[in-house]
């Protein structure tokens, strides 16, 4: 029997790439794509899968509250997230939410594939470098960056203020008020010890969490 995979990325061109990529693969099939939680939602409740592939970046609740829900509710789904992030930035995050892996969308098409054979399986699927990660986490447990110490909606509240984003706008695009945003805005500024939207910029662009 062919396993059941459904798509969930904001980007129709980046799924259709992926549904091209798993077509090659005789076992795979793939019986749903989603742009959102919402649209993921009413998928999963019409249609059986076995594996969910998934993107962070989304609008309103992004991958990782994705991650969190279906652990929740109990999901049987195994979520492999599949994201333009480097690994250094969300795998462990992912995986600690629930994932049963994580590849990078520049990565080679076969590796996705084989990727979803593995999670179907019900094995975790992580690269080298994630597994070095892993191993660190556990023997240096002491935070590498600051911004590991954020929750993940803070994490999120500071890639979007960074990437330009008004506070209005992402407190409409989480569905969360516009108070909500200030708050979490106000612990990524605490936590990483900066003062503006302008310093908070810069970190991001010197860590990496989005371009210049």
């Amino acid at each position: 029997m062919k396993t059941r995979v459904i798509l969930c990325d904001d980007h129709a061109l980046i799924r259709r790439g992926i549904r091209d990529t798993l077509a090659d693969a005789p076992d795979l099939t793939v019986v749903g794509e989603a742009g959102d939680y919402g649209e993921l939602r009413a998928l999963m409740r019409s249609t059986p899968s076995d594996v969910l592939v998934l993107d962070i970046n989304m609008p309103g609740r992004n991958g990782l509250d994705v991650l969190h829900a279906l652990k929740d509710e109990g999901s049987s789904v195994r979520a492999l997230v599949v994201s333009m992030y480097p690994e250094d930035q969300y795998a462990l995050r992912a995986l600690k939410a629930g994932a049963f892996g994580y590849v990078n969308k520049g990565g080679d098409p076969q590796v996705l594939v084989q990727a979803v054979r593995t999670v179907a399986q019900g094995r975790k699927y992580v690269t080298p470098d994630i597994a070095q990660m892993l191993v660190e986490s556990l023997t240096t447990p002491e935070v590498a960056h600051a911004h590991e110490k954020l929750s993940d909606r803070e994490l999120q509240t500071l890639v979007m203020i960074a990437s330009g984003k008004r506070l209005s706008d992402i407190a409409a695009e989480l569905m969360l008020s516009p108070k909500t945003v200030s708050v979490y805005r106000a612990r990524v500024l605490e936590k990483l010890g900066l003062a503006n939207n302008s310093e908070l910029t810069v970190y991001a662009i010197r860590n990496g969490l989005v371009g210049e």
